[in-house]
């Protein structure tokens, strides 16, 4: 189990993302438009740097729904391997059977 600080703070990230998408993508915009004022492409620039750093969504970190660990992540399940491999020994994925060859 990851500890709760990080899955915390993780989740605040991700709050912070969503609340901050549209002014973001509006400034981003805007300092790509080659048609606009170079004045006001970098005054765009000079906003979109003021946000805060954690609304970026590159800082989001990929984490298990179950366990909170930041590694071996399966995006299509959001859940690590251990924790996949802990329900699918249970029987709580459908379709999936352990492998033997």
């Amino acid at each position: 189990m990851a500890k709760k600080s990080a899955v915390a703070r993780n989740r605040r990230v991700q709050r912070l993302a969503k609340q901050y998408l549209a002014k973001r993508e509006a400034l981003k915009a805007i300092a790509r438009d080659t048609e606009k004022p170079v004045e006001e492409r970098f005054a765009a620039q000079l906003k979109l740097a003021a946000l805060p750093r954690n609304s970026a969504p590159t800082r989001i970190r990929n984490r298990c729904e179950i366990s909170g660990r930041p590694r071996g992540f399966y995006r299509k399940l959001n859940m690590s391997r251990i924790a996949l491999r802990d329900y699918a020994s249970h029987g709580l994925i459908p379709g999936m059977v352990k492998s033997s060859w």
